[in-house]
């Protein structure tokens, strides 16, 4: 059983990885957090596969929690930012650089302007390709709020879009 568990989370791994940071890109906006949000939930699939009753929502399972633990990281920044001290004259890291590259796209400057919920629901639809139903049960919500919340999304973003030019 601990073969086909690694046979399979390897085979997630190694097909699914880069779109799964790019998800949790739109989400975040730090790629060291990004990447360490998909780790992080792959090390949770291996940990409890055995809970997984059908190996065909795997998939599913990771990008509910990349989406989660986007949230949970957000909300502990947002947390450690009220009481942390600014601290001049710090460099920044060659992380921090290729985020700036990455924020330089008017897109994902545009996505995070949007609506928390918006964005999610973008991202899972347009960028992982997931289909109303699939978003729906990763995000937790009904098939109709996710086609709400793209239906407003998508407007603005147009919006925003036609602003950048």
């Amino acid at each position: 059983m601990a073969g086909d568990r690694d046979a399979v989370v390897e085979a997630l791994f190694v097909a699914h990885y880069t779109p799964l940071v790019r998800l949790a890109a739109v989400l975040l906006d730090d790629v060291g957090t990004c990447e360490e949000v998909v780790q992080e939930a792959f090390v949770k699939l291996h940990a409890g596969f055995g809970r997984l009753h059908d190996r065909d929502k795997a998939l599913a399972y990771l990008r509910q929690s990349v989406v989660n633990l986007s949230r949970s990281r957000l909300r502990r920044r947002l947390v450690a930012r009220r009481y942390e001290d600014p601290q001049p004259g710090t460099q920044s890291s060659a992380e921090d650089s290729a985020l700036a590259v990455l924020a330089a796209n008017d897109l994902v400057r545009a996505m995070h302007q949007l609506q928390r919920r918006q964005r999610e629901v973008l991202a899972l639809r347009h960028l992982a390709g997931l289909s109303e139903a699939e978003t729906a049960a990763a995000l937790g919500i009904s098939v109709g709020s996710v086609k709400a919340y793209a239906s407003r999304g998508l407007d603005a973003l147009r919006i925003l879009m036609e602003a950048h030019r």
